[in-house]
């Protein structure tokens, strides 16, 4: 069983604007380590591999734009307010009722 940082309630039911699915947007969406890594990942994919390494990085990109996602890593790295994959479902479940 893997664990997952806990999130505050504050955090939930914010909107994060989608970054658009071009090489452009996701590449300016993300770090520079990550940018970098997704351009070459990007230039060096076959033809037909350059969508599924664009949902890739964009899934990324996304998620790094979430709110609280640089705390959330900060706690993951410290190994505090973590959360069990199991009881991070039960939450997910009982905030879709």
């Amino acid at each position: 069983m893997t664990v997952q940082p806990e999130h505050s309630a504050g955090n939930r039911n914010v909107a994060v604007p989608a970054i658009p699915h071009t090489i452009n947007a996701i590449g300016d969406a993300l770090n520079g380590t990550d940018r970098a890594r997704f351009y070459a990942d990007v230039l060096a994919a076959e033809e037909s591999l350059v969508p599924a390494v664009m949902r890739r990085w964009w899934k990324i990109a996304m998620l790094n734009r979430a709110p609280g996602a640089e705390h959330s890593r900060d706690n993951v790295v410290a190994g505090r307010n973590l959360v069990s994959v199991d009881e991070l479902a039960a939450r997910i479940e009982d905030a879709g009722q």
